[in-house]
């Protein structure tokens, strides 16, 4: 009996998400409050590890096979790292090589890419039609490239890749293929000159990091600026952004809109995407007010 179909008939999921660090992770509660408003109950566990190896993660991807899970997400600096360790890949996650979402399929693991369907959706709900102009990524880890993937797929044709390991945008680039024209730039300002819009695929600017992968003064008003991160919500990067006049996307809505796609997954059932905004809502809204107190 599939997953999915266990899921409807006990009404109890068990979920988890794999990666380092993410106690701040504000996936639990949306994926929980998801699960209330479908009528199932959901158990979503932490699973931080930090420095695994393969066979630290293989060890864990098989606990995640034996004990019940019917999925798991799996966050920085991980979604490369579980590919080769998965039975089966989405064809999207296949192409791309880096998988944010496990579903425990009659004991198989196949791996998916929600960052690149949420991000899409995302990117759909500014409204823009940015075609022949291109746009800059910053970062072409796992994140990168489903946001790479996620722009392509929305019909935008020129990428600008920077990361600080040219290596890996030159393999991103290789893994896009015919999908989007792709220049490799020597620093992100160089990425983001004379693009429609600027996109932070990196951790810089997650607390307690306080950077900001980009120099303030290279944003322009005619850009739109979206960053990965939402702890903390308002980054360096959209500070910088907000200033300047730009239009500006914050992580809550990738994170809304993967969660979204993933619980899909997950249980064969439609997530409310008002429910798991207010939930992602709450939790950040609780994190900033205890902050303050401290």
């Amino acid at each position: 009996m599939s997953t999915i179909l266990t899921a409807r008939k006990s009404k109890r999921v068990l979920l988890g998400l794999i990666g380092s660090p993410i106690a701040h992770s504000a996936t639990p509660a949306a994926q929980e409050a998801a699960a209330r408003a479908a009528g199932i109950e959901a158990h979503y566990h932490l699973i931080e590890v930090a420095g695994a190896g393969r066979d630290d993660l293989a060890a864990m991807l098989d606990g995640i096979r034996r004990l019940g899970f019917s999925g798991i997400n799996v966050t920085f600096p991980y979604k490369e790292a579980v590919v080769p360790l998965l039975d089966g890949l989405s064809e999207q996650a296949a192409a791309m090589g880096a998988v944010n979402t496990i579903v425990v399929d009659d004991g198989r693991l196949i791996g998916h890419n929600t960052d690149a369907s949420g991000f899409a959706t995302a990117y759909r709900r500014l409204g823009r039609q940015d075609g022949d102009q291109p746009v800059a990524i910053i970062g072409a880890g796992g994140v990168g490239k489903a946001i790479a993937f996620a722009l392509a797929s929305c019909g935008v044709h020129h990428l600008r890749l920077y990361d600080v390991e040219r290596g890996r945008a030159e393999a991103l680039a290789g893994l896009l293929g015919e999908r989007a024209s792709v220049t490799i730039a020597a620093s992100a300002e160089d990425a983001a000159e004379g693009t429609a819009g600027i996109v932070n695929g990196t951790p810089i600017g997650m607390l307690p990091d306080r950077g900001i992968p980009i120099e303030a003064g290279a944003i322009r008003p005619s850009q739109w600026v979206a960053d990965a991160v939402y702890h903390p919500l308002w980054t360096p990067l959209l500070k910088a952004a907000q200033k300047t006049g730009a239009t500006v996307m914050t992580g809550r809505e990738l994170a809304i809109h993967q969660g979204v796609d993933a619980f899909r997954l997950f249980t064969g059932l439609e997530a409310s995407e008002a429910i798991i905004g207010a939930a992602f809502d709450a939790v950040l809204a609780a994190r900033e007010g205890a902050e303050r107190a401290a």
